[in-house]
């Protein structure tokens, strides 16, 4: 896909009709419209409308001027290109005028804190930038932005345009992510090297865990959330050689991180390739519960999770010795604990890492 359009390309207010400069060419070679008319074999009406702007210049019609003015076919053919496409966007300005109303339903502040529109003074402009950076024709299409459909419960908490915008964003940023093509088995086998990441500080896992998962074919994006948007995750396939699985830190720990991050893996290596997986609870789901199954024993094996909750013993020195054992950071087991009620939400809480956004 290519990058978004620059978006400070310039349109002129006002592009002459090409039958003025068709005008101009004969008063110049001293030639009167029924001149021009019979030479070309049309009539001086056709020539006319052509001059007041009424009709267009045909790919035939600009060969027969190209004969009797000297002026290329090409020429004549690149004025009325441009003159129909700056009528084309007159006419989309005005219909765009009464469909504003669709930027207060989006969220145009973070799309704009986090670069991913420009800010306009004018909300035709701003709608247009909008448009632009979703890749749909009109508000009306703002949805197809994201052309798989997304798995969605009566219960679903996230605003489905945020959500759409914030996807769109990943999908733009993972294209630009050089991958092999998936590979089930490489993803499969990375699966020790990215528990183990795990431990490593924000700024090597930022770099660290794109690389790991693009060896396999996943490109991960890490992208702040959108208001309303309500996701820490999501997965999906840009092609059937290339998934995508897209972090938003909502939680701002490592343990939510990482089992959001293996959750997404699981509908990779899972799941189908036609939906849209969204990390939000979903009660009852077979689907969302194989992936949090699949996430909690890939970072915590069953029989060694069993074994340490047996024994009892939840000290801080205790979980870092399991953790470490286990090769992952401490942070999730606290968090395991905490899930399966072993552990308060607020105890432990020191051995978990936090992340925050810092822009680049």
């Amino acid at each position: 896909m290519s990058k978004s359009l620059p978006e400070n390309r310039y349109f002129p207010d006002y592009v002459s009709p090409p039958g003025e400069t068709l005008l101009e060419t004969m008063e110049m070679l001293g030639l009167t419209q029924a001149q021009v008319a019979d030479r070309i074999g049309k009539t001086p009406k056709t020539i006319n409308e052509i001059v007041q702007g009424k009709s267009a210049i045909t790919a035939e019609t600009a060969l027969q001027l190209e004969r009797v003015t000297n002026v290329p076919a090409s020429f004549w053919n690149n004025r009325e290109a441009h003159y129909r496409e700056f009528l084309a966007r007159q006419q989309e300005r005005q219909r765009l005028e009464g469909q504003t109303d669709w930027l207060s339903k989006l969220p145009i502040k973070d799309m704009i804190k986090f670069g991913c529109i420009q800010k306009k003074a004018d909300r035709v402009d701003q709608l247009l930038a909008v448009l632009n950076f979703l890749g749909v024709a009109s508000p009306d299409r703002i949805e197809c932005a994201v052309p798989i459909g997304f798995r969605k419960s009566p219960t679903f908490k996230s605003d489905r345009l945020s959500l759409v915008c914030w996807l769109r964003w990943g999908d733009i940023e993972a294209h630009r992510i050089h991958c092999s093509p998936y590979s089930a088995d490489s993803l499969k086998a990375a699966l020790p090297e990215l528990r183990k990441l795990s431990n490593d500080s924000a700024d090597i896992l930022k770099v660290r865990l794109p690389e790991i998962c693009a060896r396999a074919g996943v490109a991960v994006v890490m992208l702040p959330e959108f208001s309303k948007c309500r996701v820490s995750g999501a997965a999906r396939w840009l092609t059937s050689e290339k998934a995508v699985i897209q972090l938003s830190l909502r939680y701002k720990t490592d343990d939510h991180l990482w089992f959001t991050l293996f959750h997404e893996i699981g509908h990779i290596l899972l799941h189908g390739k036609k939906e849209i997986f969204i990390d939000e609870t979903l009660d009852n789901d077979p689907i969302e519960n194989e992936a949090n199954q699949f996430a909690s024993r890939t970072l915590i094996p069953t029989l060694e999770y069993k074994a340490f909750v047996s024994a009892g013993n939840f000290s801080i020195q205790a979980i870092k010795s399991f953790a470490a054992a286990l090769d992952v950071a401490p942070g999730i087991v606290v968090g395991r604990l905490q899930f399966d009620k072993h552990l308060d939400f607020d105890e432990r809480n020191q051995l978990k890492q936090r992340f925050q956004w810092v822009a680049d």
